[in-house]
């Protein structure tokens, strides 16, 4: 696991919605307590049902969402994946699966929390992603 380098980490993150109104310093933090990862085609990135310790980014490459083993959703880069089992310490709706080699920061729920904590927009986001998705659900659900 090789330490991402900080600058192109804090640019790929720039372009994430989650982070988009961090300043440079903050999202320097959260960089600093993540690590970059890079996965081969076909590997399983999260399992369903796991308990999950950490979140993902992707930063290059594309992955597979799915559900009792139905595809919900691609996540390429740029997408946010596992944060859902940071917050509550449920285990995983989903699984996740290279399509392509994958380029990945690891955020691990000490990084995240510490984001929390500290960086008031990322709350902001937390909070405005969470909603639109329990909203999306509520549609597909009750129409």
């Amino acid at each position: 696991m090789h330490m991402a380098s900080t600058k192109t980490s804090v640019d790929h993150l720039r372009n994430i919605a989650l982070f988009s109104e961090c300043s440079p310093k903050e999202l320097g933090l959260v960089v600093k307590s993540s690590s970059e990862r890079v996965l081969k085609a076909g590997t399983i990135i999260m399992d369903q049902g796991q308990t999950g310790r950490e979140a993902y980014v992707i930063l290059e490459g594309s992955a597979t969402v799915k559900r009792n083993g139905k595809k919900i959703g691609t996540a390429k880069a740029g997408s946010v994946v596992g944060e859902l089992s940071l917050l509550d310490h449920g285990p995983r709706t989903a699984a996740v699966i290279a399509d392509t080699d994958v380029r990945l920061l690891v955020v691990s729920e000490r990084a995240l929390k510490g984001a929390i904590e500290n960086i008031p927009a990322i709350s902001r986001k937390l909070l405005k992603a969470l909603a639109t998705r329990v909203r999306e659900l509520d549609r597909a659900h009750y129409g």
